[in-house]
C-alpha cells in the first residue's frame, strides 16, 4: 500500500534543526511540504516577547506553510526536564501562563491542535498529588483549546528514553485522556499516537492501531531502532499507516525523525515528491 493518501507533515523541531528556525518553513516548502509542526520553540520562555511570536509567524506565513500542531510549554526537550504541567512550583506555573500564549498563536495560524507533555515524575512530591496537578493542568488547557475549538494532545513516550515519565503506554495515555474527557465535559483529548514511542515500550502496533484509532487525533512516526526515517530500521510503517486508515484515521502524519547526518532536505527519499504536499 505504500505511502498513499497519507497526509504528512514535518517537525520543525527535530528536522532542519541545522538551520535557524526562523529558516526552517521555507526549506520544509522547498522539500515539499506545506504543512508543519513544532514544539514549544521557546525552551526557556513560556511567554516569550511578542516580536519573537510575529516573527516566527511572518516566517511560517512567508513560506506557505501551514501549522497543524503545536506544543505547549514543556522546558528543554529533550532534556531532564521535559514537561511541566505535572511539576509543583514555578514550572506549572510557566506551564498556565504559557496556556493562553500558546493557544491564541496558534489560533492566529489556523493550528487548533495542541500537545501537553505530561512532565516527569520529580522527587519529593507524592505520585498522586502530581497526577492531580496534571489533571488540574490538563483541564485548564483542554478549556481553553476548546474556546478555539480545538483538540488536546496526550502523548505517551517512552519508558527506556524517558524512565521518569509515567505515561509510557497507550493504555495509560488513553486513561489520562478520558479523565480529562470526564472533568471538562469538553470530549476535546485526544490520544497522540507516536509510533516510534510506542514500539520503544515494546507494545504491539498493530494492537494499538485497532483499539485506540477512535481516540486519535495525531500521528507521529519515527524508525526503530535510531529513530531515522523510514527504513532506517526495522518498523513497516507504510504497513501501519495503511492500517490506521483502513481504522478510519484521516488526520496528518507528523514526522519527528532524526535527519542523520546528512541535511534534513536530503532524508525524504522514502517519499516520493508527489506525496509531499498536503491535499
Amino acid at each position: 500500500m505504500g505511502f498513499t493518501d497519507t497526509r504528512f507533515n514535518v517537525n520543525l523541531s527535530i528536522l532542519f534543526t541545522e538551520l535557524p528556525l526562523l529558516e526552517r518553513p521555507a526549506a520544509a516548502a522547498a522539500a515539499g511540504f506545506t504543512a508543519v509542526e513544532l514544539w514549544w520553540p521557546w525552551v526557556d520562555a513560556a511567554v516569550p516577547e511578542q516580536s519573537e511570536l510575529d516573527a516566527l509567524r511572518d516566517a511560517l506565513n512567508d513560506a506557505g506553510t501551514q501549522l497543524v500542531g503545536l506544543n505547549f510549554y514543556a522546558g528543554q526537550l529533550p532534556g531532564p526536564d521535559r514537561g511541566a504541567l505535572s511539576v509543583p512550583g514555578v514550572e506549572s506555573e510557566r506551564f498556565r501562563a504559557n496556556v493562553p500564549v500558546a493557544v491564541e498563536f496558534g489560533r492566529s495560524l489556523g493550528c487548533v491542535t495542541f500537545n501537553a507533555l505530561y512532565g516527569n515524575r520529580v522527587e519529593g512530591v507524592a505520585a498522586a498529588e502530581q497526577d492531580a496537578l496534571a489533571l488540574e493542568n490538563l483541564t485548564l488547557a483542554a478549556r481553553a483549546v476548546g474556546e478555539v475549538g480545538g483538540t488536546l494532545l496526550i502523548e505517551a513516550l517512552n519508558a527506556p528514553e524517558s524512565p521518569a515519565c509515567p505515561i509510557v503506554s497507550a493504555p495509560k495515555a488513553i486513561e489520562v485522556v478520558d479523565a480529562v474527557n470526564a472533568a471538562t465535559g469538553l470530549d476535546n483529548a485526544r490520544f497522540l499516537m507516536d509510533l516510534y514511542h510506542l514500539s520503544m515500550n515494546g507494545e504491539d502496533l498493530e494492537e494499538v492501531i485497532d483499539r485506540c484509532t477512535a481516540k486519535t487525533a495525531h500521528v507521529q512516526i519515527a524508525d526503530n531502532p535510531g529513530r531515522g526515517a523510514p527504513g532506517t530500521g526495522a518498523l513497516d510503517l507504510a504497513g501501519l499507516l495503511g492500517r490506521l486508515r483502513k481504522n478510519g484515521y484521516q488526520g496528518w502524519v507528523g514526522l519527528e525523525y532524526k535527519p542523520g547526518d546528512a541535511p534534513s532536505a536530503q532524508s525524504f527519499a522514502w517519499l516520493p515528491a508527489e506525496l509531499r504536499p498536503a491535499r
